[in-house]
């Protein structure tokens, strides 16, 4: 497994967001049963970094949280059997690893939400990585049966890993 952390921002966070990214990574692909080694870019950025890449991908001019950029498609989600047959576009040449995808994490709205939301900044960042792991891995939230299913699974993994709303 291969994670890489890349900052546009200033913005500094009070543990190591490369280990938070391993850790919360392989706990998602460990419950997805993925069967590859699997490589992720986190980009953080701030504000005006994730509006404009919000505008240039998606035609969308406004801030968000966390933006996703899977490299795999999916005919179930975490179904990962017909990777394979996308082999040339989703496997690292060098390293024979599965690449997931991009994720760009807007750092100061994870400082804000932790603070409306009353938990830690861990907490909230390890949140929206589990979320944007599992569009990686192939889930949405557009329906409401889609989002329960999203919200459940990323709520059971953090409590797995004990990174929970009351930790200070």
């Amino acid at each position: 497994m291969t994670s890489y952390v890349e900052h546009e921002t200033t913005q500094a966070f009070p543990f190591d967001e490369k280990a938070l990214l391993d850790r919360v990574m392989e706990a998602v692909l460990d419950s997805e049963n993925c069967p590859y080694e699997a490589t992720v870019n986190l980009l953080l950025t701030d504000a005006a970094g994730i509006r404009e890449y919000n505008k240039n991908f998606r035609n969308i001019d406004s801030e968000t949280d966390v933006l996703s950029f899977p490299n795999l498609e999916f005919e179930t989600p975490g179904d990962f059997s017909g990777v394979e047959e996308q082999e040339a576009d989703c496997f690292d040449p060098d390293s024979g690893e599965l690449v997931l995808g991009d994720i760009i994490l807007n750092a100061a709205r994870v400082k804000e939400q932790a603070a409306a939301y009353g938990h830690s900044e861990r907490r909230e960042f390890a949140f929206l990585l589990a979320h944007s792991l599992y569009h990686l891995c192939g889930y949405d939230h557009m329906e409401p049966k889609e989002a329960a299913l999203m919200e459940q699974k990323q709520e059971s993994l953090l409590q797995k890993l004990s990174i929970t709303r009351d930790e200070g």
